[in-house]
């Protein structure tokens, strides 16, 4: 009979060397891990270890799970998205050293609506730019920005300005200095248009960051919508304690 004891060294030994693997990319993002039996057969150990094993590789985001499908390995390589400051994305793929690049769906002036008018504290109706794209990063589209700017501060806006950085020509072209945001950052049930721009592969759902953004005189001057696929981003902040 095989002790406790027994059964958590087996199952950390599966999972350390299926961590190994992935880590020196012997196990690349989205392969899929042989099935519970097979498991069973290659390290010799009951459907209770390996159950085991599998749990703890989900629950440290080296695996996804889908039912009916097996495990299937994550992209540990994730981005990590700053909470906390106000960075365009031209200036985080810079950062990053990766292959970037932005697709426009849409740019078009419109009147806002009753939810955009909340958010963007102005009167129903008011004229606003609605700019919506999409973010490619290493030919993945894994970022869908929907982006919404009271038409007063911004007179004209181009495909070329929303293809290159929106925050450059409003900094360096129209004198505007951009100071605050106010986020919130949830997990919604993916939607058809985040599945219809977005490479999602098995994912339903995606982590969206709403953002109210401010100039440095307290003017509130854009609502974004920024959707994300969940795998590829990790969302850090600094902390401090206060005393």
């Amino acid at each position: 009979m095989t002790s406790v004891m027994e059964m958590d060294s087996k199952y950390l030994m599966i999972y350390n060397d299926i961590v190994g693997k992935i880590e020196k990319g012997k196990l690349g993002a989205n392969s899929k891990l042989p099935s519970e039996n097979e498991m069973m057969d290659i390290y010799g150990v009951s459907r209770d270890t390996v159950r085991k094993a599998l749990n703890l590789l989900e629950s440290n985001g080296y695996i996804q799970k889908i039912k009916g499908k097996g495990s299937f390995t994550l992209d540990i390589n994730r981005i990590d998205f700053p909470v906390s400051g106000i960075t365009s994305f031209k200036e985080l793929a810079k950062r990053m050293g990766k292959e970037w690049k932005t697709h426009v769906e849409k740019i078009e002036i419109i009147p806002a609506d009753e939810y955009l008018a909340e958010q963007l504290k102005i009167e129903d109706g008011r004229e606003i730019w609605e700019v919506i794209r999409v973010r490619e990063i290493n030919r993945r589209k894994i970022i869908l920005d929907k982006d919404y700017f009271i038409k007063d501060f911004i007179p004209s806006l181009t495909k070329e300005i929303c293809q290159d950085s929106i925050y450059d020509y409003l900094e360096n072209n129209l004198g505007l200095q951009i100071s605050f945001a106010k986020k919130e950052i949830t997990v919604q049930r993916a939607t058809e248009e985040d599945r219809r721009l977005l490479d999602l592969k098995n994912y339903d759902m995606v982590v969206v960051v709403k953002s109210h953004t401010y100039l440095d005189d307290a003017r509130l001057f854009q609502y974004t919508e920024s959707r994300h696929r969940p795998d590829k981003f990790r969302f850090v902040d600094f902390a401090r304690r206060q005393r």
